[in-house]
This record gives C-alpha cells, structure tokens and sequence, in this order.
C-alpha cells in the first residue's frame, strides 16, 4: 500500500524535495490530515465506475484518495510548479489525468466528454481555493454539466452563506444561486490546524446534489438572478426601495413593480431574506413584462 500524502511528515518531505514554497495570491493551504480526507471521500460516493473531477490538487493529498476509489479523476491545477510534483506522488495512480488550465478559463464540457465517455457517475470533489470559490462552484452549475453533484471544502462562513435558509442572516443571492440548481447541506466542520500553512479561518465541507429539475420554473434565469441580486443590493432595505433603485428604470416603473409584489402577495416592505426560492421565482415573473 502507497504511503499517504497527507501527512505532516510526508508532506514536509515532498515540499522539501521540490524546494516549494507556497503562493498566498493562489490561496494555496495543503490538508495534512487523512482522516478528513477520507470522509470528504466518502461524502461524495463514489464506487469502481465513478468518474471524479477535482480543482487545485496540490500536491495530490485529496487526488489520492479520489484514485483509490473511483474508475478516473481529472484535476484542474493552475500551478505550474506543482505538475511534476503531481507527476511523482500520483506515479502510482494510472487513472489519475493532472490538466494545466485554470478551471474558470478552461472548456469543462470539452474535457468532460473527452476524459469521462462511458462514465455515467461523476462528482467534482475538491478543497477549493478561497479566494474563488464561488466563481468555480456557479460555473461548474452554470455549463450544466452532467454531473451528480460537488462535495468541496471551503470558508465555513461561504458554506454558512451557500446552505442558509430564508429568515437568516446568512441567506442572500449566493444562496438562491446554488440552491436554484442543487441541493445544499453542510456536512462537515474542518479546523484550520489540518492545514499547512494554516488559514485563518475554519473550513467546512459542503455537499451539493444536483436537482434533476431547477428549484423553481421561471420564464427567463437570468431575470430571476437579477432579480434575487437586485432585493439583497441593500440588505436593511425593503424590496421595493431595492427593486426601484436596482432595476433598470425602476424609479419610473414604481407603480409596475407594486402591481407585481401585489399580483404575487408579497407585502412591499418586507426584505430580501424573507422571501423564498418559490417566491422570488413568482416575483421574477411577473416583474419580466415590465422589463422586456
């Protein structure tokens, strides 16, 4: 049995080897806990025939892990200097393909059907970096790509913000967003003390399933997003100060969008974070003629 990556030992020893030194611009923080990245693993679900896609591998810690237990893993890493360190710690692992692109540039799709024909089941799995996490997951959402869903580990406060609930503090755009296209549920808190260096922050790992169907049917997407983005612009302000001073000519179309929020039973002054994905999906379709 290979010996694993991520411990602190063998990862100082690889680090060490290459001469790495780490780039805080990339916000690169390697887990040197196996444990954890086992369960990360093991949230995802994957078995013999399953097709895994991760972003940013570091060294291969989560790579490893991901190749022990499905059929192919397909990593992003924008980091050049990491490729023949990868290339050494994966030596093992044939079914392991590394792809020097920055995932937020690269064609998803492209690679997908090329790497993953004859793969029915696949996950991204990833402990993505901070500093672009929300890019990658609305992307991997955005190119409607067939997976089954992501399981990422990422700032506890984003994930807090990604799974919230109407009538919290935390709920907002970003998790209307997420929750339009998937199921979001926190399933993991992750010290920052597994990590080198250590971040900051706490981590958390979130799992995110993929509905067969969007949360809610509305005529226009990109209406409805512009429509959640435009009720939390100003979080203290009701919807309809948010919804005349955000939307193109709202201030014109006042009386339109008080006609909409009636037509829909939702009282003027209540705010964004009350209103839920099915109300908004409602207030989005009835605001689109005014707009259009």
């Amino acid at each position: 049995m290979n010996k694993d990556i991520a411990t602190p030992v063998r990862t100082r020893a690889i680090l060490e080897k290459y001469g790495f030194s780490f780039k805080k611009s990339l916000g690169q923080n390697f887990l040197i806990d196996t444990n954890i990245l086992k369960k990360i693993v093991s949230f995802a679900d994957l078995n013999e025939n399953s097709g895994a896609i991760e972003i940013g591998p570091g060294i291969g810690a989560l790579t490893e892990q991901l190749a022990r237990t499905s059929k192919k893993v397909v990593a992003f890493e924008i980091d050049q200097r990491l490729l023949p360190i990868l290339k050494d710690t994966l030596s093992p692992y044939p079914n392991v393909n590394i792809i020097h692109k920055d995932v937020l540039e690269a064609d998803v799709q492209a690679v997908f059907a090329e790497e993953f024909s004859g793969i029915d089941d696949v996950m991204v799995v990833a402990n993505l970096p901070y500093y672009v996490t929300t890019p990658i997951i609305m992307k991997l959402l955005e190119d409607k790509l067939p997976i089954r869903g992501i399981v990422c580990m990422l700032q506890k406060e984003v994930a807090d913000r990604i799974s919230a609930r109407p009538g919290t503090k935390e709920y907002g755009s970003l998790s209307i967003a997420i929750q339009y296209y998937t199921e979001a549920e926190t399933v993991m808190i992750v010290p920052k003390t597994v990590f080198v260096p250590q971040p900051n922050v706490d981590s958390a790992v979130i799992r995110l399933t993929k509905r067969e169907q969007p949360a809610v049917t509305v005529k226009d997407e990109d209406f409805f997003f512009q429509i959640t983005k435009s009720c939390f612009a100003q979080r203290r302000k009701t919807l309809l100060n948010n919804l005349t001073s955000q939307l193109p000519e709202g201030k014109q179309k006042k009386e339109d969008i008080l006609a909409a929020l009636n037509v829909c039973g939702i009282e003027p002054s209540r705010r964004g974070e009350t209103l839920s994905l099915e109300e908004f999906g409602r207030l989005s379709d009835e605001l689109y003629p005014y707009f259009h």
